[in-house]
């Protein structure tokens, strides 16, 4: 099996078992090794008190992206840390894109990268995720 399709079937059977990511409206656009981009729009339901999207929101969008791309490779693997910083505001009715890029892979640790922009290109939040291996695999091998 080539690796883009192995990506894509891990890719595909953790957006099914995930029930928060379905509740988000978060779809997913391309995944490789080591890479994800996903995509989200903001909804009523995630507005804050000040009329912008929850931080929370745009985080667990960073992350689901964060997820896909640490588990492209059919190794199961958790966060170990994460770090956000957002830059700008997202609104009802954006649409955000979280692009996730591994930048360091050795034994069981990770480092990855998740950019976070809206339909206009900008930039709404820098997200980091450290990942972690664990025993098993997303896919087991006569799934394959």
């Amino acid at each position: 099996m080539s690796e883009t399709k192995l990506c894509y079937k891990v890719a595909t059977k953790m957006m099914a078992d995930t029930k928060f990511e379905h509740a988000l409206g978060i779809e997913l656009v391309e995944v490789e090794d080591g890479f994800a981009k996903m995509k989200m729009e903001v909804s009523e339901m995630m507005l804050n008190g000040h009329g912008t999207c929850q931080g929370g929101a745009i985080f667990s969008f960073a992350d689901a992206a964060f997820a896909i791309s640490c588990n492209s490779r059919n190794i199961a693997t958790v966060a170990g840390g994460c770090d956000i910083t957002f830059v700008k505001p997202a609104f009802l009715g954006d649409t955000l894109y979280a692009t996730a890029s591994e930048k360091y892979l050795k034994g069981k640790i990770g480092i990855y990268d998740i950019l976070v922009i809206n339909q206009k290109f900008e930039s709404v939040a820098f997200f980091t995720g450290k990942s972690v291996a664990i025993k098993g695999t997303i896919i087991d091998q006569e799934e394959l």
